[in-house]
């Protein structure tokens, strides 16, 4: 798996569930539902209790079809937890005495079968990252601007992939070349530059930081395919280079416009401070 396209949180009734798409269906971490269908402080034991109350009861086929996968705890680490599909983890939560236990296998029934919608259909993923942005406040433009974007990072990564590139650090350090050239910051720095901690730096990003983004992207990759590059070294070259290009770009518009091209505020902050100054007018 690349990056964190398949690593994702879901909110069930404001609660975090952590899932994986895995051996091509969603994997649910059990603490996770655990926790919100007991509301117990210590979701662990309770959990390490019932699978052994299921073994006992005879279901060991239960504990053989739960699998550990890495994903992001509390403290921002990656670590092993008990995962399981929607099947087996409606086996679990039937064990549950729980008001939220219905819905909660709607819900991750619903879930489930988006997932293999938007496989069958990417038009249906694309549907919902717009609404998810409209509500969140996003307007119409720069939510075109931020799907466009999604586009031009997936050809990049595609190319990366079939040209020799496995490893997530690998993906990072190239992502990293091309947002140090196009605005002299790496993507830690340019968090820290903008006061995010483990939020998306694309969300919050303006206008002009998306498109040349999108333009670093974009040049890399017709670079790659121009130079038939293979393995991580000469990727690596293009990335340099694409970001150069990019970096070139953002200097020539400071130059001209006389204002620096990134923002140490998100977007959202810089819109809602237009609203209050138009109301204001």
């Amino acid at each position: 798996m690349k990056g964190d396209e398949n690593k994702k949180i879901a909110l069930f009734e404001g609660e975090k569930v952590r899932k994986q798409f895995y051996n091509n269906e969603w994997w649910f971490s059990i603490i996770d539902v655990i926790s919100i269908l007991t509301d117990s402080d210590r979701p662990r034991k309770y959990w390490n209790d019932l699978k052994k109350k299921l073994i006992d009861e005879g279901y060991i086929q239960v504990s053989e079809k739960i699998g550990q996968l890495k994903m992001e705890a509390i403290d921002g680490k990656m670590r092993h937890t008990d995962c399981s599909n929607t099947e087996t983890l409606f086996r679990i939560i039937q064990s549950i005495p729980s008001k939220k236990v219905e819905p909660l296998k709607r819900w991750l029934a619903q879930v489930g079968k988006e997932r293999i919608d938007e496989i069958e259909n990417p038009e249906l993923a694309q549907e919902r990252m717009k609404v998810t942005y409209e509500k969140k406040g996003y307007p119409k433009n720069w939510i075109d601007k931020r799907l466009r974007g999604m586009a031009v990072r997936q050809d990049l990564t595609d190319e990366w992939k079939n040209r020799g590139v496995q490893k997530n650090i690998d993906y990072a350090i190239l992502t990293n070349e091309i947002m140090q050239g196009t605005f002299d910051m790496n993507v830690d720095e340019y968090k820290k530059f903008k006061n995010l901690e483990r939020e998306n730096l694309r969300d919050h990003m303006t206008d002009l930081e998306l498109i040349l983004t999108m333009l670093g992207e974009a040049t890399t990759t017709k670079l790659t395919k121009g130079r038939d590059s293979q393995g991580f070294e000469e990727l690596q070259k293009n990335a340099q280079d694409g970001g150069k290009i990019a970096g070139k770009t953002r200097k020539d518009i400071e130059l001209e416009s006389g204002e620096k091209v990134a923002s140490n505020e998100n977007y959202l902050e810089i819109e809602n401070k237009k609203k209050i100054e138009n109301r204001q007018d």
